[in-house]
């Protein structure tokens, strides 16, 4: 606060006053000092001549700035141009990325799967490396909507990356599966979370897709067709609820829903598959 102005602060109404500035004063008539009172008592004031200004009254700390409120990033429908042409330059599964498949004693799905590899898959932090490339559709109307990419090495281990498992950037992912094998009308559907668990669950003869995560699963809307629904449950709270949630939608609509459960201590069925397969 500074100290006292030079006027009597009693006289002024609340709100903007113009009085005769005391440092270029030019007489009675002059106005050119502005002085506004709150009706706190505060009193702020600024000469539009000279630039004098001071501030009286009391003590109040300035109003922190209001930020805008983040715009959330919109996720389009549909592939961007560069993901289409990522996709179109992905290779039926071979090399490193087959190796990794067979390591990991998944079973291989067909030629036109939308699963396929990139020998020289660009990750964001500069590493190119050998990638699975994953085309993610909309559950009900098989509309492409992302890419899921995992950078992978011939020994069964992920890419030593940070994050060797990545969606493209500003695409929808909800609602959308990756459709390992064709679907057939009239039998049942396997669908487990990751790639690899529900290649594992293909080798029950089952056509399966991967939900991508727990989340996915739990909404994986009533699809037509699907007489039946196998769950392969991923064994951890997250994947319990999931197909909790998901088999109850299921059995509502009068479908038959089996859950298929990993052995004890296993976490998912691929830690199964690479069990029995002695890959462990």
């Amino acid at each position: 606060m500074t100290a006292a102005p030079p006027f009597d602060i009693a006289e002024l109404r609340i709100g903007e006053n113009r009085l005769s500035c005391p440092q270029c004063d030019r007489g009675p008539k002059d106005k050119a000092l502005a002085v506004r009172r709150e009706g706190d008592g505060r009193v702020v004031w600024r000469c539009h001549r000279c630039g004098w200004s001071g501030a009286a009254g009391r003590e109040t700390q300035p109003a922190a700035p209001r930020s805008k409120p983040a715009k959330p990033t919109p996720h389009r429908d549909g592939l961007a141009p560069w993901a289409a042409r990522e996709w179109a330059a992905a290779q039926p599964l071979h090399g490193a990325a087959l190796a990794y498949l067979q390591a990991r004693a998944c079973r291989i799905p067909p030629e036109g799967s939308h699963l396929r590899c990139n020998p020289a898959l660009q990750h964001p932090s500069g590493y190119t490396g050998p990638g699975l490339v994953a085309l993610v559709t909309d559950a009900r109307t098989g509309q492409p909507i992302s890419l899921h990419r995992t950078w992978v090495l011939a020994s069964g281990e992920k890419a030593p990356l940070e994050t060797p498992r990545l969606l493209a950037a500003g695409h929808r992912k909800a609602g959308g599966v990756i459709r390992l094998f064709p679907m057939e009308r009239g039998q049942p559907l396997g669908i487990c979370e990751g790639i690899e668990t529900a290649l594992s669950l293909a080798h029950a003869d089952l056509p399966v897709w991967a939900a991508i995560d727990a989340g996915n699963l739990a909404a994986l809307p009533v699809l037509r067709g699907v007489p039946e629904l196998v769950i392969g449950v991923d064994a951890d709270p997250a994947g319990e609820a999931a197909a909790k949630e998901c088999s109850a939608r299921w059995l509502a609509a009068g479908r038959c829903v089996r859950l298929v459960w990993p052995d004890a201590g296993c976490g998912d069925l691929n830690d199964v598959a690479r069990m029995y397969a002695g890959h462990e």
